[in-house]
């Protein structure tokens, strides 16, 4: 097989503000939605992955990576429109999307708003009303990032991981090459702190059973982000959906990283059942 094309990095104009796109291979688009604090370099190495069936498409959140701010309020609904404006710039009139995290509240946003432009669903990390265990988990995430502490930001983010990575003698060697794609300006730590906002609001609880697109939805029974019973609800509220349920050592907020030899094949398989040809 040959390897997938990796595509000169650019921007598109979306609205107000130029978008920082990267994609790799062709075929059915894929629109894949960050989470918070992320930047569209997390994904170099899953979108590989996808990109031989695939033109995947990832990108920079307003305001972050190589995206502009702009102006204007800041909230799960106008980053979905930023999604769908996305789409219109790249002239594409359906895709596959996948959300993780915040980018999975993004992505519901995005199919109750315009249901015909969206193949399937990956809802991967996701949630969709902020309870209060989720509050207490969040609010103290957001804090360092509200006050400026990058440091303090970005070692609280450990919780993203599993206890058997954290401990591990790979996890050092991890940070180092992710570090760079974490926010460092003080505009895209802004930015983030306004995400964390974005997040504790995010509320689709009552609507999700308006969504008709096949949709799968990704927990892990590790995560402290977006606990597993999240992933159970969301699940039950969206009608056909389907639950993976990652369990045992890796099966973190962060297990597309820690046990991707089994979730990228198992989002290469449901996309290959719900293709437009």
């Amino acid at each position: 097989m040959s390897t997938p094309t990796t595509h000169p990095p650019r921007t598109v104009q979306v609205g107000d503000i130029a978008v920082a796109v990267q994609e790799y291979g062709d075929g059915e688009p894929l629109l894949v939605v960050n989470g918070t604090s992320q930047s569209l370099g997390f994904w170099a190495d899953l979108a590989q992955g996808w990109a031989g069936d695939h033109r995947v498409i990832t990108y920079d959140l307003r305001g972050m990576g190589g995206s502009e701010r702009g102006s204007g309020p800041f909230s799960v609904a106008s980053l979905a429109t930023d999604a769908l404006g996305l789409l219109d710039a790249l002239e594409i009139e359906r895709a596959h999307v996948l959300g993780y995290s915040l980018g999975s509240a993004i992505a519901q946003e995005l199919v109750l708003a315009a249901h015909d432009r969206v193949v399937s669903l990956v809802l991967y990390c996701t949630w969709a009303r902020t309870d209060g265990f989720q509050r207490a988990m969040m609010t103290g995430l957001a804090h360092p990032w509200r006050t400026g502490d990058l440091a303090a930001a970005l070692g609280a983010l450990g919780v993203a991981f599993s206890p058997q990575l954290l401990d591990s003698p790979e996890f050092g060697a991890l940070i180092e090459e992710l570090l760079p794609l974490f926010p460092s300006t003080e505009q895209q730590i802004r930015t983030t702190a306004e995400q964390w906002d974005a997040d504790l609001a995010h509320d689709t609880l009552d609507r999700l059973g308006r969504i008709t697109a096949p949709t799968l939805v990704i927990a892990g029974e590790q995560d402290l982000l977006t606990p597993p019973w999240h992933g159970q609800q969301v699940a039950a509220a969206i009608p056909g959906a389907r639950l993976e349920m990652f369990t045992g050592p890796g099966s973190s907020h962060a297990l597309g990283v820690e046990r991707a030899a089994e979730f990228v094949p198992l989002v290469s398989g449901f996309l290959a059942e719900h293709r437009t040809s």
